[in-house]
């Protein structure tokens, strides 16, 4: 379980496929408090640790994963949003996120608005109805306050330090998104199914 509170913003440093893409990221983590097997949420996708360096570490990912998220447009060089996993007694800063991307998401405008950006987003067809005003959404891994909800498109303001904290001070248009609803919309939204049939 994550929070969607960014702590590190790691680096590609090589992608092999074998079988399953394995990657290694550059990370400013202490590497030496990081267990094989443990669960980083990279880009808002967790993924498990299978080897570890000096300041990097690696994670298998399978081709589900790649198909379902924005992890085939990696690149070495390209930079990731990371959070480690929840221990308790943290913090909840954000909001619980899973790291299960349920889609992908594709930014469709980017607007300065004095030191703020604000962001459209297109939400895939299917997931639009979770997406709700003042609601919470994990946008590569990012935890994030809706402003407004036109259809399947959605707004989010990025304020400077989000933008120097994460990979947001990049966002371009065309970007494709790892997007992980919000739980509690998703029960929401079962409930209402379940007392509409």
């Amino acid at each position: 379980m994550f929070t969607g509170i960014v702590t590190d913003i790691g680096t590609i440093t090589a992608l092999t496929q074998e079988g399953d893409l394995r990657v290694r990221i550059a990370t400013s983590y202490d590497t030496r408090s990081i267990d094989m097997g443990a669960s980083i949420a990279s880009d808002g996708v967790c993924l498990t640790v299978v080897d570890l360096g000096p300041d990097w570490y690696e994670v298998q990912v399978s081709a589900e994963t790649v198909d379902k998220t924005n992890l085939g447009t990696w690149t070495v060089g390209s930079r990731v949003n990371l959070e480690r996993a929840v221990r308790v007694g943290d913090e909840l800063g954000g909001h619980i996120v899973s790291g299960h991307v349920d889609g992908v998401a594709e930014v469709i405008s980017v607007t300065e608005e004095g030191d703020s950006t604000r962001v459209v987003l297109r939400a895939p067809e299917d997931l639009a109805r979770f997406v709700a005003p003042k609601g919470s959404v994990a946008l590569n891994g990012t935890s994030l306050t809706v402003n407004e909800v036109d259809g399947a498109e959605f707004g989010i303001n990025f304020i400077p330090h989000t933008k120097l904290a994460t990979t947001w001070g990049d966002v371009a248009v065309g970007d494709q998104v790892n997007l992980e609803i919000d739980t509690l919309a998703r029960y929401v939204a079962r409930l209402a199914e379940m007392h509409s049939s």
